[in-house]
């Protein structure tokens, strides 16, 4: 089945059989079309499984009624109705042949694994399929972008050789997220933030996700890249870079990664000799959750008992510019901890009145909230009803959904934005480059030693308190 005439973009999903594709990708393809964002667009699927077409819709939509609680059969029967299949593998002969499915504009998706991303551009391009003289020629990339800062280097060059910057899009999920993006709103959409959003009266900064979950079956990639790579090379390291930011002189996707780039470059190199003060690793020994044992990393099932992989990490970085001089921003995250909860919590300096006397109250806390609910906090003080002028903290919510909102997945939002051609909200080489940087004394140092042991179902490794500066504290998992 060829794409028709009517449809002016084709989406072809390289590796369209694999896990990405079910979980993540077709159902956020399902309610793009449910709620009509895919006129026009027609899917192209393509792996190296040898089926034909009824068997791949059928292969999707099992993987739909399980990922789709919603799922309907009138929509997928609308939908299947754009979707093509053609197998073959990454050689540029086999993936020429996919030119007679192809609209004017083309988004290729490389729902592969990373040591064939290199691969899949290289083929494509030796087939010509990145030339956008007739229509728009786009890749999607996944994380991970390289293993360190030489392997990140080695697949920008193979990937450039056919194809242009501009075309290709760095997909990381953080950054489709809702919450995500309304840190950018909320800083840049609020007078009142922009005057005290520096040293002067922040204190410090601390980014956390936190899960309770183990290795999911992704043993074979997590043993490889530990928690640093997964989470916080890429993840975290989004969400420091937009709550660093400066504020942009207008809505331009060039001009936010310009930005972006700008904090990872001032921030303060980390000594080799004293990665320990800057970083800390850990790894999740056996342990209990609301009543269920779980066990150690190194006896879940394919890890080898010597691992020394780490599944938690955690960063104190420095971001040594006029706005964020002597601040520290703190990164941790890991598996197999007491709750699933992600923020980004900003703690402003302790006001400097005395008239309350031994009960002063504390310094305020902003929370952008992830997990487990999306919401805006103001930790805030007030007075205590009675006689005596005490101050209690108070707490004042906004929960980030309001009645009738129609809520997008992070992934069906970077769909869109990849077929409009936004590239607001993926990555640039250069910022995947600083970002390896960066953490390239902490890879060098933890290449050798062991991580330290945290019991599973607890709030980490008791070693992550030696990153905080005086008078400050890692905020409770779950929140205070």
């Amino acid at each position: 089945m060829h794409a028709p005439q009517s449809f002016s973009t084709t989406l072809v999903i390289l590796g369209a059989t694999g896990d990405l594709t079910q979980r993540l990708l077709m159902p956020a393809l399902y309610r793009l079309h449910a709620r009509g964002h895919l006129e026009g667009v027609f899917l192209q699927g393509y792996a190296v499984e040898d089926w034909e077409r009824e068997k791949f819709l059928a292969h999707l939509e099992q993987a739909l009624r399980r990922f789709v609680p919603e799922f309907d059969p009138a929509v997928w029967g609308g939908l299947q109705e754009r979707i093509a299949y053609r197998a073959g593998d990454l050689s540029s002969g086999r993936l020429a042949a996919l030119r007679d499915d192809l609209a004017a504009n083309v988004l290729f998706y490389l729902a592969l694994p990373p040591d064939l991303f290199g691969v899949a551009a290289e083929g494509l391009g030796r087939a010509k399929l990145q030339d956008d003289t007739q229509g728009f020629r786009r890749l999607i990339v996944e994380k991970p972008f390289g293993y360190d800062l030489a392997s990140a280097e080695a697949l920008r060059q193979q990937m450039h050789r056919f194809w242009r910057e501009d075309q290709i899009f760095r997909i990381d999920h953080f950054l489709g997220k809702e919450t995500t993006q309304n840190l950018l709103v909320f800083r840049f959409a609020n007078r009142f933030l922009e005057p005290i959003w520096n040293t002067q009266h922040i204190a410090q900064v601390q980014i956390t996700y936190a899960e309770t979950l183990g290795l999911e079956g992704r043993w074979r990639y997590y043993d490889q890249a530990g928690a640093l790579r997964d989470m916080l090379q890429n993840h975290l390291m989004q969400l420091f870079t937009l709550t660093a930011l400066e504020p942009p002189s207008v809505w331009d996707a060039e001009v936010l990664r310009e930005h972006k780039v700008e904090v990872l470059r001032s921030v303060r190199p980390i000594p080799a000799e004293q990665v320990e003060d800057f970083a800390v690793r850990g790894q999740y020994t056996a342990g209990s959750l609301e009543g269920q044992e779980l066990p150690g990393y190194r006896q879940e099932a394919h890890i080898p008992p010597t691992s020394t992989t780490e599944t938690f990490a955690a960063l104190k970085l420095y971001v040594d510019n006029w706005r964020w001089r002597g601040v520290p921003f703190y990164l941790r995250s890991g598996k197999r901890l007491c709750a699933d909860y992600a923020e980004v919590a900003v703690q402003f300096h302790e006001v400097p009145a005395q008239f309350f006397g031994p009960k002063a109250p504390g310094s305020n806390w902003l929370i952008l909230r992830m997990q487990p609910r999306e919401s805006l906090e103001l930790q805030a003080w007030a007075k205590r009803p009675g006689l005596a002028l005490e101050a209690r903290p108070v707490t004042l919510e906004a929960p980030y959904e309001q009645p009738g909102d129609a809520p997008y997945s992070a992934y069906e939002q970077l769909l869109l934005d990849a077929l409009h051609g936004d590239q607001a909200h993926f990555l640039r080489f250069d910022e995947v480059e600083w970002a390896w940087r960066i953490l390239e004394p902490v890879q060098a140092a933890w290449k050798s030693g062991q991580p330290e042991p945290y019991p599973a179902g607890s709030e980490g490794p008791l070693g992550m308190a030696r990153l905080m500066s005086d008078g400050h504290a890692w905020r409770p998992l779950g929140g205070e």
